[in-house]
């Protein structure tokens, strides 16, 4: 056991060093971006994944705005669980999201998604977990931006997103807890930035 548990956390910090960190600049700067515009800002993700999407909702609402600053006009398409059932109910899983996006996104706005396979349909999801990429491509028509969290080989999302920020490792657990980890980083940093800190230093 002691041997797994070595492995499972040196695998996780190989991964850590081959993300790109110049896409999680990227990522920070669109985020920040799109709340200095006051446009809105959707998150959402499957399984586990939606957990993680809640949570950094809720971090970019209360938190990396920074008090008395513009603040982060956030929506998490998983967090209303009868809306979600209604619409699976009667417009399908695959329709989820887009049923919930078409009457609110607009020019500006940025749709964040966390997926494990980047909306690649594995095992036995198939179409289903396409519901995403589906949601994608609605705000790029309607004039927004992408931003995605992927592991793997990032799946559809690697090309689809504006950008996309991959964990380069084959497993589902470790993926879901880099996401949430990279995710606390952008939060801090965002912070940083709305009390006044300049985004080129996360270059340095």
């Amino acid at each position: 056991m002691i041997e797994r548990i070595k492995s499972f956390f040196e695998n996780s910090k190989i991964a850590l060093d081959k993300i790109d960190n110049e896409k999680i600049v990227k990522a920070i700067h669109l985020i920040d971006e799109t709340r200095k515009n006051k446009k809105n800002i959707f998150l959402f993700g499957n399984g586990g994944s939606s957990a993680t999407a809640s949570h950094f909702a809720g971090d970019l609402s209360k938190w990396s705005a920074g008090e008395g600053k513009i603040p982060t006009k956030v929506i998490c398409l998983t967090d209303n669980t009868a809306i979600l059932t209604a619409l699976t109910n009667d417009n399908g899983w695959d329709n989820v999201y887009t049923e919930q996006l078409k009457n609110f996104t607009g020019p500006g706005d940025l749709i964040i998604g966390f997926s494990v396979h980047g909306g690649k349909g594995v095992e036995k999801s198939g179409v289903w977990s396409q519901n995403m990429t589906k949601a994608i491509d609605l705000v790029h028509q309607k004039g927004g931006k992408s931003l995605g969290f992927t592991g793997f080989d990032g799946g559809a999302m690697e090309k689809l997103c504006t950008v996309n920020v991959n964990i380069p490792i084959d497993s589902t657990p470790q993926v879901e807890g880099l996401h949430s980890l990279v995710a606390h980083l952008i939060a801090e940093e965002l912070r940083e930035i709305a009390v006044g800190q300049d985004i080129n230093k996360l270059r340095k």
